[in-house]
């Protein structure tokens, strides 16, 4: 049995989407905070357990048995260490047989502020005993979206990574990498750095939206602070607008960039281009035309 963890998030409904593809839905389960909001994943033949990260007797039920456990990290910045220590040890009370984990591009050494909670959680996994597989994924180009949204309306992304180059690749190029270690034989031991084939400066996504949205649209490189005062003004939370302006910055200095193609090997195709996703979110109105 497969289980996925945080099985009702965005990353972990398309990780299930491409399982279920190439893999019997009964032998496979969502570990979900809310049941009653995974009807439709029962309904195709999943199982449904529940499981609250911040509750581990539910963790140990809804692992038993499992015989491979994705851990979708948590979104709970300040609480995830503990979150992930709860599935960890429910996982090896459980005996799992192999134990994946979705981290960050090059998490020992990425100047990124969820890194620290990133590299704690490796080393428990680490100490665990469990035979182990690390994702570590770069930036979901979804990312993005909300700014281009803004920046069609007004005319300006805004931001302050410079001439950083950002490897992104959508939720759904990720989800088919962790199926497939799921399903792949000899992953223990294993570190897939993983990113977009198709890196891109924020002045290139400007011009992007540009092209598609037929109007200007450009590129305004602002300080950290200024950035961050901006996401704030735009309704982003105050503990939140740090984190992500500091992302940004450290974006200038490379840490969003690689070249190594690991994902689109695991995936056994190139992965979805930044230009695609834009015309997606042009297409479902997520991005507006006017």
């Amino acid at each position: 049995m497969i289980v996925i963890t945080g099985a009702n998030g965005q990353l972990g409904r398309l990780v299930i989407k491409s399982l279920i593809k190439t893999t019997p839905p009964s032998t496979i389960t969502a570990a979900v905070r809310s049941p009653e909001k995974a009807g439709d994943l029962a309904q195709a033949g999943v199982n449904v357990r529940a499981a609250d990260y911040d509750r581990p007797e539910t963790l140990e039920a809804a692992l038993r048995g499992a015989e491979k456990v994705l851990l979708i990290s948590g979104n709970a910045v300040g609480k995830r260490v503990a979150q992930h220590r709860a599935v960890i040890e429910a996982a090896r009370k459980a005996g799992v047989q192999l134990f994946a984990y979705t981290s960050v591009l090059r998490a020992p050494a990425t100047p990124l502020t969820v890194g620290q909670e990133h590299r704690e959680t490796e080393a428990l996994i680490k100490a665990s005993g469990l035979p182990a597989v690390l994702l570590r994924n770069g930036w979901y180009a979804e990312n993005y979206m909300f700014r281009a949204a803004a920046a069609a309306s007004s005319g300006v992304l805004l931001g302050c990574a410079g001439g950083g180059r950002v490897s992104a690749a959508p939720r759904a190029d990720y989800a088919q990498a962790a199926a497939a270690v799921l399903t792949k034989p000899d992953q223990a031991g294993r570190v897939y750095e993983l990113a977009g084939d198709d890196a891109f400066t924020l002045t290139e996504l400007a011009s992007e939206l540009s092209r598609q949205l037929g109007k200007p649209v450009s590129y305004r490189n602002v300080t950290e602070a200024d950035f961050r005062t901006a996401l704030e003004q735009s309704g982003i939370p105050a503990a939140y607008a740090p984190m992500m302006a500091r992302s940004d910055a450290v974006t200038a200095d490379g840490a969003l960039f690689d070249s190594a193609h690991q994902l689109s090997t695991l995936i056994g195709r190139p992965t979805t281009p930044i230009k695609t996703v834009i015309a997606e979110a042009i297409r479902e109105g997520r991005i507006p035309r006017s």
